[in-house]
């Protein structure tokens, strides 16, 4: 009879301490991914390193700055 609660009360804490967790980690990456900016408005510095090249050079030759504004918008949580 002493065994039977134990069990029990051990099903009971392992179902409601993973729940929480789980709960919290969807609510983080939701916060996480959400944009705070329009992509227009986010990255000026890069955005103008990158356009700036494309112009004066080609969009071949700016991968770098391509990439580094890419890097900028995935950091402000768009999905580029």
């Amino acid at each position: 009879m002493g065994g039977v609660p134990l069990q029990d009360a051990s099903s009971i804490l392992a179902l409601s301490g993973s729940q929480p967790k789980q709960g919290l980690a969807v609510v983080k990456s939701d916060q996480e991914s959400k944009p705070k900016k329009k992509i227009c408005c986010a990255c000026p510095e890069t955005k103008k390193l990158r356009d700036e090249c494309i112009v004066e050079h080609g969009e071949e030759a700016c991968a770098k700055w391509i990439e580094a504004h890419r890097m900028c918008l995935r950091a402000e949580g768009f999905n580029v």
